[in-house]
C-alpha cells in the first residue's frame, strides 16, 4: 500500500517525529510511506489545512496513493478538508482505539490526527500504536464482529451517496480556485512522487498543466 504523509504549516515542525513513527510501523509491513511536507515551518511551499484535503483528494483520487495521513492542530480541519473531496473519507484518529474503529467500522482511506492538541510526553508512541491499529492486518471486518456485514452495507451505501451528493475531482480540479491549487501541489518532492505513482492519466495531464502554467 502507498502511504502519503502530509502536514501544514502550523505542525510542520512535527514532519520529521511524525515520519519516523510512520516509516517504523509501515514500512516493516511491506508499505510504502510518501512524505509530501510540509518537511520544516521554513518551507518555500507552505500548506493550510484546507490545501491538505485538496492534495488528499488528487492522491487518492489519481490512485497516486493508497491512504492518506494528515492532521493540523486540533485534526478537525483537515478531517473536514478531506470529506469534501470526492472519494475521501477521513476519520479523526486520536487514539489507537480510534484507529481500530475506523479501520474496522468504516474502513476509510484517510486519517486526520491532532498534532497540537494532546501531543505532549510519548506523542511518539501514540502515534506508532495508531499506525499499528491502522496498517496491521485486514481492516473492514467490523467491530462487533456480528455486525460486520451492516456495517459493510453502510460503507457502501455512504461511497454511493458521496458519489451523488460530489463532483469527479477533475471536475474540482478544474473549478476549484486555481490559486489554491498551485500552492496545494508546490511541494518540493511533489512532482516526483505524483507523477511517478498516478494511474489516472487525466488527473495527471491537468496537474501538469497547472504547474507549467
Amino acid at each position: 500500500m502507498k502511504i502519503a504523509l502530509i502536514n501544514e504549516n502550523s505542525q510542520a515542525a512535527k514532519n520529521a517525529t511524525i515520519h519516523a513513527a510512520l516509516t517504523a510501523v509501515a514500512e516493516p509491513l511491506g508499505h510504502q510511506v510518501f512524505n509530501y511536507g510540509m518537511y520544516t515551518a521554513e518551507d518555500k511551499a507552505s500548506l493550510t489545512y484546507v490545501m491538505n484535503g485538496l492534495l488528499a483528494g488528487i492522491l487518492l483520487n489519481s490512485k497516486a496513493a493508497d491512504f492518506v495521513v494528515t492532521g493540523c492542530g486540533t485534526g478537525m480541519g483537515a478531517m473536514l478538508a478531506c470529506n469534501s473531496m470526492p472519494g475521501v473519507f477521513c476519520g479523526l484518529v486520536i487514539d489507537p482505539t480510534d484507529a481500530f474503529l475506523f479501520g474496522q467500522i468504516n474502513d476509510g482511506n484517510a486519517i486526520s490526527m491532532p498534532y497540537a492538541k494532546g501531543f505532549g510526553w510519548a506523542a511518539e508512541l501514540n502515534l506508532q500504536d495508531v499506525y499499528r491499529k491502522l496498517f496491521e492486518g485486514e481492516r473492514g471486518l467490523g467491530y462487533p464482529k456480528e455486525r460486520a456485514e451492516i456495517m459493510a452495507r453502510n460503507r457502501g451505501i455512504l461511497k454511493t451517496l458521496k458519489q451523488a451528493t460530489c463532483k469527479d475531482m477533475l471536475t474540482v480540479l478544474k473549478t476549484v480556485d486555481q490559486d489554491l491549487l498551485k500552492a496545494a501541489i508546490a511541494g518540493e518532492r511533489f512532482s516526483e512522487y505524483f507523477f511517478a505513482n498516478s494511474q489516472d492519466e487525466a488527473i495527471s495531464a491537468y496537474i501538469e498543466g497547472v504547474l507549467k502554467g
